[in-house]
């Protein structure tokens, strides 16, 4: 995890508001960071906010090599199949840095081949001073944030980790000029004119979710071949987890006690005993007074022996952090706020508290394997997964976008194993029927993956589905009744009018009022409410659901 900052045809060089912007994003990077205007291109300017992962020497950016000296990568991103690539093809790597590979895969297969050979997490923007072309990528899933500006009456371009970065530039622009998330699976290419100014020749999809991989992969054709879907299910989340391992830095994980962490809890605890780690993984979990996420984490650490870490909060720790998780999150959804706060306020905690760097969390599964309640209302298996495929398309709007924010707020890199490529692949071409919840129990396949195997104990593998914002609160309040009652005293009584998808409870017009101190009139940030589907219900909480019954 890092941050990458870049504009194209400013006029002015580094002005304050171009420092200003590129500051915004410093809590992505502590350990160093480079601003330059590039010489040879002089309306070009890159800025790197760097978080050491791994090549703590060789791996500051912006990257050149002495074979390419006139191709810029700035990138914030894990290539895991960095080692494979330069077997594969003999690529003379210069550092140890996984990123590199980007740069030699562009200048020998060109740009729209180089995307589909990557196995990773990315968003990157690399600049091709020969041929005076600028290319932005970002991964299939979006796991890595980018946002675009573009004010192309002026031949302006710029590009962030976050929208904060840019929207100092959004507010001096031209009057169509637009700011916005980067699509994932997605590619861009410029054209750098006469004088420095640029302008957008293509944009190309070239993933979809369930596309399979392109590249060699991790697990070969031959070893799945022996294995039954479930076999082989467990098997490659196992992979998944095996390849995240790729670094410099301690590695911990998020453990709220369901199903998701705590089968990324284990399988990292398994793997960092057979690599022999120099340490114990720690593992973290969080709620409030008599939270059963607690409880179910406690029994999940004790069961695995990893060095575990417990944060309780109270209504005095959300009143301190909400608006400042609304500034991160960059959005003004609910139940991403929600859901945000807790794990805000556990990040805050792994940073000033533990050496833990690299964090491992269970995001995606929930979208990947049909686990959120409505899933039971499905009308068919077909449209259970359509309702699949649409979630992992926008998670990068709602729970990966959570994700990001709330830990690279505290200088933490998070790895989601749940959204790797050969993972889902597999997992979305296997028969829908047997996807969609079986006998009231969501995410059956994956629970019936592990049965064997002994990771988990029974009461963690079945235990039912609980909303995270739910699961971390009490069992007499939820944390949306706790935050209900600190907007109640803070929400000016005025009739604040607002531009774009409407705002229709206190709550949400009270998000929105905090969104827009920051973002006025970014409304495009959020598109839609996250709302379950195929059932009446006027607020996203898992407890409005018929079905809820976790305890």
């Amino acid at each position: 995890m890092c941050g990458i900052w870049a504009t194209f045809g400013i006029t002015g060089g580094l002005s304050p508001t171009c420092i200003k912007c590129f500051s915004a994003i410093s809590h992505r990077g502590p350990d160093a960071w480079r601003i330059e205007q590039d010489a040879r291109e002089p309306l070009a300017i890159f800025g790197f906010q760097r978080l050491t992962i791994v090549d703590g020497l060789y791996g500051m950016q912006p990257m050149r090599l002495h074979r390419y000296p006139r191709t810029t990568l700035i990138c914030n991103g894990e290539i895991y199949n960095c080692k494979r690539l330069r077997d594969q093809y003999d690529f003379p790597y210069e550092t140890k840095c996984d990123v590199e590979a980007i740069i030699h895969c562009y200048q020998n297969f060109g740009i729209a081949e180089t995307v589909k050979q990557l196995d990773g997490v990315f968003a990157f923007c690399l600049v091709d001073g020969e041929k005076r072309k600028i290319y932005i990528g970002r991964d299939p899933y979006g796991v890595r944030p980018l946002f675009r500006f573009h004010d192309e009456e002026n031949g302006v371009l710029g590009i962030c980790s976050e929208g904060k970065g840019l929207i100092g530039l959004k507010q001096k622009a031209s009057e169509n000029a637009t700011l916005g998330q980067f699509t994932p699976g997605h590619f861009e290419v410029w054209d750098i004119l006469e004088g420095g100014k640029v302008k957008l020749d293509y944009t190309e999809q070239y993933f979809k979710p369930g596309t399979p991989p392109r590249f060699i992969p991790f697990v070969s054709d031959e070893e799945l071949s022996k294995l039954n879907i479930y076999e082989k299910t467990a098997y490659l989340l196992e992979a998944s987890c095996k390849k995240r391992l790729m670094s410099e830095r301690r590695i911990g994980c998020l453990l709220s006690g369901g199903l998701d962490s705590s089968l990324i809890a284990a399988l990292t605890v398994k793997l960092a005993r057979e690599h022999k780690l120099p340490y114990k993984i720690q593992t973290f979990a969080i709620g409030m007074g008599d939270s059963p996420d607690l409880a179910a984490a406690r029994t999940v650490a004790e069961y695995l022996g990893t060095e575990h870490h417990e944060v309780r909060f109270d209504e005095n720790d959300v009143k301190q952090v909400l608006d400042s998780v609304i500034y991160h999150l960059e959005s003004f959804d609910i139940t991403t706020i929600r859901a945000s706060t807790p794990m805000f306020i556990l990040s805050k905690y792994i940073k000033e508290n533990t050496d833990t760097t690299v964090v491992f969390s269970g995001e995606g599964a929930d979208e990947l394997a049909q686990g959120y309640i409505y899933f039971r209302d499905a009308p068919s298996e077909t449209m259970g997964h359509d309702e699949s495929i649409r979630l992992l398309s926008d998670i990068y709007l709602y729970d990966g976008l959570r994700a990001d924010r709330t830990t690279s707020a505290f200088s933490l890199e998070l790895r989601v194993p749940f959204l790797d490529l050969q993972l889902t692949h597999h997992y979305l071409s296997i028969d829908p029927k047997l996807r969609q919840p079986q006998e009231g129990v969501e995410k059956h396949l994956l629970r019936s993956s592990f049965a064997k195997s002994g990771l988990l104990p029974d009461s963690i593998l079945w235990r039912h589905k609980e909303a995270f914002s739910d699961g971390v609160a009490s069992v007499k309040k939820s944390l949306f009744t706790t935050i209900e009652e600190i907007i109640a005293e803070r929400y000016p009584e005025d009739n604040l009018q607002f531009s774009g998808l409407q705002p229709t409870t206190t709550e949400s017009k009270y998000y929105r009022y905090i969104f827009e101190k920051s973002f006025p009139g970014q409304h495009n940030f959020t598109p839609y409410y996250w709302m379950p589907k195929w059932v009446q219900v006027s607020d996203p909480s898992a407890r409005f659901i018929k079905h809820y019954s976790a305890k």
